[in-house]
């Protein structure tokens, strides 16, 4: 039987081994081709996972030569946009690693060869399929804490990866807080409208750029985002889905990142005249996801696609958590607040 997925993957790094296994465990999926600019990565990465199909260097090539129509696009951010428009140019739907491209231009590129070619393009954003996260969005949705006023998540670790991190510009802000940016996005039901940040790269840090930064969000609900965050913090390292504390009108919701969220709420009955008031401790409610992170996102996409529908984390979706990303870093280069809506409507203007 012919596998309703020809999968060519893209770029044959590290975290391809992750997209590969998936792609195997998948009846209706087949890997034809595995593309680098590095040919040994492509043969290496076959070899390792016992695949039996062609290696090349150039996308267009592996496309017209295997009759592949899904492309895993899992090289480096500088590559995304050229990958993912060339590969819906051709006829393929794209699943892509994050983040959408380097620039917001690129990324409403890809949004408009995605919109004219009728494909679909969707990113990894692997925290949305966290149960934790999803429990703590529960817990907002279900009204245990009020409207939510402020958000706030706190990321601090020491990675020591080499290689391109360690030389991008904004390797906090580009690479790594997408991941927090969009969760922030899920959790509050809300688009960032404004920002302001400050990038700077601290004592010891090993990156050449960036590597830390505190930024401020308004959000389209109202509520204001606040995300600090170091990418060279050695010690006392918070969890990699950061440090969250939400208040509301009610009470406030905190996870560490590592265990399960819980609330303090207002406890019941007459509280008139306390300087402050008693809470009570309200546990979140397990959520029932399925698969978690890279495959629990991988399972959304491919679900997406068989449905005939955009994913959760399609482009068209995902473009708010760049505008966030790369409304931060122009923020801190020019040293103002900046309007998002006034990026994404100077890029439309240009198209």
């Amino acid at each position: 039987m012919t596998a309703t997925y020809r999968i060519a993957i893209a770029g044959c790094g590290g975290m391809a081994n992750t997209w590969v296994r998936y792609a195997m465990a998948r009846p209706d999926a087949e890997i034809v081709a595995l593309i680098d600019i590095k040919l040994e990565f492509a043969e290496a990465l076959a070899e390792r996972h016992g695949l039996v199909c062609p290696a090349f260097t150039d996308l267009t090539e592996a496309i017209r030569q295997t009759g592949a129509n899904l492309v895993f696009d899992i090289t480096i951010p500088a590559s995304h946009h050229a990958i993912g428009t060339t590969a819906m140019t051709l006829g393929c739907d794209v699943l892509a690693e994050k983040p959408l491209a380097e620039t917001l231009p690129k990324c409403s590129d890809i949004v408009q060869v995605a919109e004219r070619t009728g494909r679909t393009h969707a990113v990894m954003q692997n925290r949305r399929y966290d149960p934790r996260i999803r429990a703590l969005k529960g817990m907002i949705d279900g009204g245990a804490i009020g409207k939510p006023g402020y958000a706030g998540a706190d990321f601090f670790i020491g990675p020591h990866f080499g290689g391109f991190r360690e030389a991008m510009d904004s390797p906090l802000l580009l690479d790594m807080a997408i991941h927090t940016f969009d969760q922030a996005r899920l959790i509050l039901g809300a688009n960032p409208v404004s920002v302001y940040c400050q990038e700077f790269n601290p004592a010891g840090s090993w990156y050449a750029g960036q590597a830390a930064a505190i930024c401020i969000f308004e959000m389209s609900d109202g509520s204001v985002f606040c995300y600090r965050g170091s990418w060279c913090a050695e010690g006392a390292p918070t969890s990699w889905e950061a440090s969250w504390r939400i208040t509301g009108e009610r009470g406030t919701i905190l996870w560490d990142g590592a265990g399960n969220p819980y609330a303090e709420v207002v406890a019941p009955g007459n509280q008139e005249g306390k300087f402050i008031r008693d809470y009570a401790r309200v546990e979140a409610e397990p959520a029932e996801i399925g698969n978690t992170f890279h495959d629990g996102c991988l399972d959304e996409m491919f679900a997406a696609l068989a449905e005939g529908r955009k994913a959760e984390t399609d482009c068209r979706d995902n473009i708010h958590s760049m505008a966030m990303v790369l409304g931060a870093i122009e923020s801190s280069r020019e040293g103002r607040k900046i309007k998002i809506a006034d990026l994404l409507e100077a890029v439309a203007a240009i198209r």
